[in-house]
């Protein structure tokens, strides 16, 4: 295996929840030192969130992988001190704390710009540095409802959340991106530029397609697994199970109609004969539809629509996942070692062909204090004096 893209390269991260950690875990799949600063005493809130997995977090576990840990006191008068060495040892500085805080501890962009001229800064917030929503509360079913994600989500009667935290998910994605950016811009013209990223922003840009078809006058609105522009789309009950469906082209159509549903005539059918015409009389058309796939069981209807070269999957839950025969097929799982044991895990898609991406241990909070330190500089008389006046 060769070396990782960003090995050499070191990050120290003041990060809780998920944004942030999912951003710098990336970073440290590809190889890079993260070095994730903590709080006295709690550490990183998301430590306590459950303790599903043995005892540890789930969202813990997920996102701090091959990351060290370190406690500081930034209150403390000699926790900025701390912090501004590790700085100036650093390539990029990631932080997602509450609006202004690293700003109120002079650690802006603006003020490291003397610490470490080639630090990368990468502030995440829920809205942005400006702006009227500036300092606001920003959790991720509250940024699923400001950037409209909620009102096309769920059943036409009841509105619902993506089931897994998409706006962390999509700001964490783009400040990894970013600092990647980032990074290549310092390496082809020797200068470090900031990366902010706003998690409503993010979910905004995700959002582009809804936001291009309510330009019609409506927007899509709420539709369960259908879609507002294509069909037929959506969940069809079999007689022992359900399946998705999605066809896409004419083609499939006309194939869906004769192969499947039997009716090769039905393709021509004034209602039918175009997506746009069967979007508009979705109704009729998902009448005929289910009346099929009620006559046969699961395993026939798949027979079809594998033989109809039609598109297909089945409603899989998390225990279905885990046993999925494409992951197992690729090799997507291994395992991390944990304060709790070895955990099973997926590898991150996107590594470089030929490379194995870090696979290291989830830390202890303040399980590398003192080595961190050690790197620094401090010594073990220092280290003794900061544990007792609980700097550390």
């Amino acid at each position: 295996m060769g070396e990782l893209p960003l090995s050499g390269v070191v990050v120290i991260s003041l990060e809780q929840a998920l944004a942030a950690p999912f951003a710098t875990r990336q970073l440290a799949d590809l190889g890079a030192r993260v070095i994730k600063v903590e709080r006295r005493g709690g550490g990183d809130f998301a430590r306590g969130y459950d303790e599903t997995v043995r005892g540890l977090s789930s969202a813990f576990a997920w996102l701090n992988r091959s990351k060290e840990s370190i406690t500081l006191d930034l209150k403390h008068p000699g926790g900025r001190d701390v912090l501004r060495r590790l700085l100036a040892n650093a390539d990029v500085f990631v932080q997602n704390l509450a609006p202004g805080a690293t700003r109120r501890l002079g650690l802006g962009a603006e003020d490291l710009a003397s610490v470490n001229p080639r630090l990368i800064v990468c502030d995440i917030s829920g809205y942005g540095s400006t702006g009227p929503y500036r300092d606001k509360k920003a959790y991720d079913l509250l940024i699923q409802g400001e950037a409209g994600v909620i009102s096309i989500t769920g059943s036409e009667e009841a509105p619902a959340k993506v089931g897994i935290s998409v706006a962390d998910i999509a700001g964490g994605m783009y400040a990894y991106s970013g600092i990647l950016s980032a990074l290549l811009h310092r390496e082809r013209t020797g200068e470090a530029r900031p990366v902010e990223v706003s998690l409503f922003e993010s979910l905004a840009e995700w959002m582009g397609y809804p936001l291009y078809y309510a330009t019609s006058g409506r927007g899509p609105g709420r539709m369960g697994t259908s879609h507002p522009t294509i069909a037929p789309y959506g969940t069809f009950d079999t007689r022992d199970g359900t399946l998705l469906l999605a066809v896409q082209n004419q083609r499939e159509w006309v194939r869906l109609c004769a192969e499947v549903l039997g009716d090769p005539g039905l393709a021509e059918d004034e209602r039918f004969s175009s997506n746009s015409r069967r979007v508009a009389n979705r109704d009729a058309l998902e009448s005929i539809l289910q009346r099929r796939f009620r006559e046969l069981d699961r395993a026939a209807a798949v027979r079809l629509l594998e033989d109809a070269k039609i598109a297909y999957a089945r409603v899989n839950d998390v225990d279905g996942l885990a046993v999925h025969e494409q992951l197992a097929a690729r090799d997507r799982w291994c395992e991390v070692e944990s304060p709790v044991g070895r955990l099973r895990a997926l590898l991150p898609p996107g590594v470089p062909a030929g490379l194995r991406p870090r696979m290291d241990p989830i830390p202890e909070l303040g399980e590398h204090t003192d080595a961190v330190l050690g790197w620094l500089g401090y010594g073990h008389d220092d280290i003794d004096r900061m544990r007792a006046s609980e700097l550390i």
